[in-house]
């Protein structure tokens, strides 16, 4: 079978000189290597994702010479899917619902770092400091029952024991230069949030959902995402679901050395066409030239 590769964004704003990176290393890598490459819109975030964008995503692809199959999958049209996902998870008894708001989960890591630096995880928010995992079935059921607000957690000790020595196969490179096999911490992450009362699904499960279903056998993304590929990992494991390779490649930067932003309008893909920057001229900018 050909490999499978994906481009994935989200159409919560414009494209920047890191989107296009990323969709230009996708789109070379299927050339090259007699390969597919898929689209596939993240929408679930109903709330900041709006439809021009999404045509915006479209229009900007296109204008770098990057072409993809069709249909597009959009991840809005398929929760059923990440419901049953996460149907299987709660089964295997590694899913509880948590009920802080934010500011609650807030205040509970302040009171817990009177004592000491509270750990966080590898993109340095604080891990989950509550105590829901203890909460009575009778209670939780209650909860829930009332119409109070709830996220659904994964209990990731209970989720680790379920799972062998984990690792995956990395074919580009690490934020510290990791490389080959490397192995997944995903305890590093403590109970992750896999969907919420309103919305069945989440990043991690959705990700390692669709890349199933879409026989991704590649995935090549940036390495903001390194360290959440020990999620992924998991999941893959819990859920049964084939493991694809991973190419993470560096992110591209401001002068400042920040991560890319979309509203950052100097980098923004329209933007830069708009002044009567080429689409070969991005190539360049972006080290593909």
């Amino acid at each position: 079978m050909p490999p499978v590769f994906r481009f994935a964004p989200s159409p919560n704003g414009l494209l920047h000189l890191g989107h296009a990176y990323s969709a230009l290393l996708n789109f070379d890598r299927a050339r090259d290597t007699g390969g597919r490459l898929l689209l596939r819109i993240e929408d679930i975030d109903a709330t900041r994702c709006r439809p021009e964008y999404e045509t915006a995503i479209y229009e900007d692809l296109a204008w770098l010479g990057i072409s993809w199959e069709t249909p597009v999958r959009r991840q809005s049209e398929h929760l059923g899917e990440y419901r049953a996902a996460l149907e299987k998870l709660s089964a295997l008894g590694v899913v509880y619902p948590a009920f802080e708001s934010r500011a609650e989960i807030a205040k509970l890591v302040a009171a817990r770092e009177a004592d000491g630096p509270w750990p966080r995880d590898p993109d340095g928010a604080p891990l989950y400091p509550g105590t829901a995992k203890s909460l009575p079935a009778d209670e939780r059921d209650r909860l829930i029952a009332s119409g109070a607000s709830y996220a659904l957690r994964l209990d990731m000790a209970a989720a680790c024991r379920r799972a062998a020595s984990l690792t995956w196969n990395e074919l580009g490179e690490g934020p510290d230069g990791e490389r080959g096999t490397v192995p997944a911490r995903p305890q590093a992450w403590g109970d992750v949030i896999l969907a919420r009362k309103e919305t069945p699904t989440s990043y991690h499960l959705s990700v390692v959902a669709d890349d199933a279903l879409q026989s991704v056998s590649e995935v090549v993304r940036g390495q903001d995402l390194f360290h959440a590929t020990s999620v992924h990992r998991l999941l893959q494991v819990l859920l049964g679901l084939p493991e694809p390779a991973y190419r993470h490649h560096p992110l591209i930067r401001d002068e400042a050395g920040r991560k890319l932003s979309k509203s950052s309008r100097a980098t923004g893909l329209r933007e830069l066409r708009d002044a009567g920057v080429s689409a070969a001229a991005i190539r360049r900018l972006v080290g593909l030239g």
